[in-house]
């Protein structure tokens, strides 16, 4: 049985942050409240928000979330790259189950429709800095589905699987709680523990996450509905979708109360299998060349694009509906994705973690992406409007059906497609329900209880919003990049704590020699580890 992750005063027992609780708990209903009582008055406010949001702090996320994979990549395959975090124990899943439990985290956040809507959008309309270069064909998809790689790949995946985690790792070994104001307790040291701003900032990601969780249950409500409507002739009513979201909520509890053994574990399982026959058969019933041949071509220009790709900074209406609501969103889950991460990588050195967290779950993404956006852009190249079209008139959703109706056997795949989009997020569900409740916990591990209160509470969120209509989504939507400006700065500081912190690491564990035998710097004379760790 795989040991848990506790703090050195969990041991007294269970015991909820009150502050933490309620005021993230509140601000979230007031939110909705809101949204229900004066939709167009939030959603203004919101947009407003959402625009400053971006225009002051987008060019800060690119680069965050650039030296953050650039960081984590040096010291991958640095010496530092064998320290192993969490103590010397054996890893407590299978290699498979755990990257399993990683991908589906954030891919389930919206990644089933994202890959078939992101490359056909791009293909129709190319981003603007190769608006005059590309004209359709082989280069604008190769283009199309490059920049989509830049948005769901490495940089996406670091900016929680990497740095976050090893500090968030350290921390726990050394005390702290499985908390996202664990990150700055190398710069605050033990009293970030009970400080105020330890409060803000479990606050601040918190309402990040949830509203990064509560969106995709919205949309994913109104997705299934429209789909089901118009493969299976079901009503696309706001009870076909609050039935989508209840039965949803319901699977997720319940896999939350089985804990993270036998549920987060085996939705993971569940998931990976059967998004491999859904590829296999959409890919299958389409072109397996034209597919095979886009993904090599997309990786090339991936590479030598990937640099114009992450920092475009030209159209900001561009910018603020692609690169930068992706990169918020993310950045909002990164703490959150730190804390799962944290609670199930016990026993794997950074060069492993490196690769199942950041590596391996960009490989997964992007043939994902190009197995649906790929088909579907052969399938457009093949009839044009085929695919644009249905997206042009209805968005979002229609560009996953579309592929599906342009393929034999159309009610099998959207019986596949559904499935594989309820256990995506259902996995998600559980698994970030899980770390909000520890971020809500003051000693121990949460109760199945409290990660239950949690996952109920955002599926209500959803189902409520939806009360709203599309400008009730539309506004949490927009609200998560609002959320990742107090998160941008949190995670600031894993660039250059990280790397003193496995400096630590490997002269404790004999890789890398101290740098004097006495353990002591000549200028000050101060323990080596105190000089590159907090003390209390």
């Amino acid at each position: 049985m795989f040991s848990t992750l506790r703090s050195r005063v969990s041991e007294r027992g269970r015991r909820v942050d009150p502050w933490v609780l309620g005021i993230s708990g509140l601000l979230m209903a007031a939110f909705v409240v809101s949204a229900l009582i004066a939709p167009k008055a939030v959603g203004t406010a919101v947009d407003a928000a959402f625009t400053w949001s971006a225009r002051w702090f987008g060019a800060y996320w690119q680069l965050l979330m650039l030296a953050t994979f650039v960081v984590i990549t040096v010291l991958a395959f640095s010496r530092y790259g064998r320290v192993r975090m969490g103590g010397s124990g054996a890893p407590g899943f299978s290699r498979f189950s755990w990257i399993a439990m990683i991908t589906t985290t954030l891919l389930a956040a919206g990644g089933v429709f994202w890959a078939a809507a992101e490359p056909i959008a791009h293909y129709a309309s190319p981003p603007p800095q190769y608006a005059d270069q590309v004209g359709g064909g082989a280069e604008g998809a190769a283009i199309a589905m490059a920049q989509s790689f830049v948005h769901w790949g490495f940089i996406g995946w670091a900016v929680g699987g990497s740095l976050a985690t090893l500090v968030m790792m350290r921390g726990v070994e050394k005390g702290m709680p499985l908390r996202p104001r664990t990150l700055l307790w190398p710069v605050m040291g033990e009293r970030v523990r009970t400080h105020w701003i330890g409060t803000v900032v479990d606050v601040s990601c918190v309402l990040a996450v949830v509203a990064g969780t509560v969106g995709p249950i919205g949309f994913l409500g109104l997705q299934i509905s429209y789909i089901s409507s118009e493969l299976f002739g079901l009503p696309d009513t706001y009870t076909t979708q609050f039935l989508i979201i209840v039965g949803l909520t319901v699977v997720a509890t319940l896999s939350v109360l089985s804990g993270v053994q036998r549920g987060i574990q085996t939705l993971s399982r569940a998931n990976v299998w059967v998004a491999l026959v859904l590829i296999l058969a959409i890919v299958g019933m389409a072109s397996l060349p034209f597919v095979a041949d886009l993904y090599v071509r997309s990786a090339v220009v991936q590479v030598q694009e990937f640099l114009p790709m992450a920092l475009y900074r030209g159209d900001e209406q561009w910018l603020g509906y692609w690169t930068l609501f992706f990169f918020g969103w993310f950045l909002g889950f990164g703490p959150m994705m730190a804390i799962f991460f944290a609670r199930i990588s016990k026993g794997r050195t950074v060069r492993d973690i490196y690769v199942g967290a950041t590596v391996m779950p960009t490989v997964v993404t992007t043939i994902w992406f190009t197995a649906l956006g790929g088909t579907g852009i052969w399938l457009e190249q093949r009839d044009p409007g085929t695919i644009t079209g249905p997206y042009a008139e209805d968005g979002l959703p229609a560009a996953a059906l579309s592929i599906l109706e342009a393929l034999p056997m159309t009610a099998v795949l959207g019986v596949l497609m559904v499935i594989v989009a309820l256990i995506f997020l259902a996995s998600t569900l559980d698994s970030m329900s899980y770390a909000i409740a520890a971020s809500s916990m003051n000693e121990g591990e949460p109760s199945g209880l409290v990660r239950a209160f949690w996952c109920v509470g955002m599926g209500l969120a959803a189902v409520a919003l939806l009360l709203v209509g599309d400008g009730g989504i539309q506004a949490l939507q927009s609200f998560i990049v609002v959320t990742a400006v107090p998160v941008g700065l949190i995670m600031l500081p894993t660039l250059w704590t990280t790397p003193r912190l496995l400096r630590t690491m490997a002269v404790e564990q004999g890789i890398v020699a101290a740098p004097r035998s006495s353990g002591e710097r000549a200028e000050d004379g101060v323990p080596a580890q105190q000089a590159v760790e907090p003390v209390g």
